[in-house]
């Protein structure tokens, strides 16, 4: 087998299809997460501890020189990830949660018992005829006024 014929088998194989596939709706939906928390939490919550903007907040490490830059420890932009990470960690729990909770409602359906063969029946005739058979006797009482 040539290696471009294993390298086709393997490329269409589903489970790399279907990695692909989410690797490409992940990164779609990294950048609406990123929006959302950079457009919609952040804001609010700026105004809720002062109206600090988080992606401008870093410590100056070294002032800028002349025509070198200033050195940043950039915290403020860390905070801002760390909060995206825990957006989409929440939102992948909950769909994880949600497919589990249907995973458990197939599970739980019910199955019909099945039917019993014809062996099956047949022994359990026998059993029951068996016990039947096996029944104590109930004694007859006699009435000695009533001879039989």
């Amino acid at each position: 087998m040539s290696v471009l014929s294993e390298f086709k088998a393997f490329a269409v194989k589903g489970n790399v299809v279907d990695m692909a596939v989410g690797i490409i709706i992940g990164a779609a939906f990294g950048k609406i997460v990123s929006s959302f928390v950079g457009d919609v939490i952040m804001p609010p919550l700026g105004l809720l501890i002062g109206g600090v903007d988080f992606s401008d907040l870093a410590v100056t490490l070294r002032a800028a020189d002349g025509t070198a830059p200033a050195v940043l420890l950039a915290y403020g932009k860390f905070i801002q990830t760390v909060i995206d990470f825990i957006i989409v960690a929440f939102a992948i729990f909950m769909g994880v949660k949600a497919i589990n909770r249907l995973k458990r409602e197939e599970a739980k359906a019910p199955t019909l018992p099945p039917t019993p063969s014809k062996e099956e029946v047949l022994l359990g005739e026998i059993r029951d005829l068996l016990k039947e058979q096996n029944k104590p006797m109930t004694p007859i009482t006699v009435d000695p006024a009533r001879p039989v």
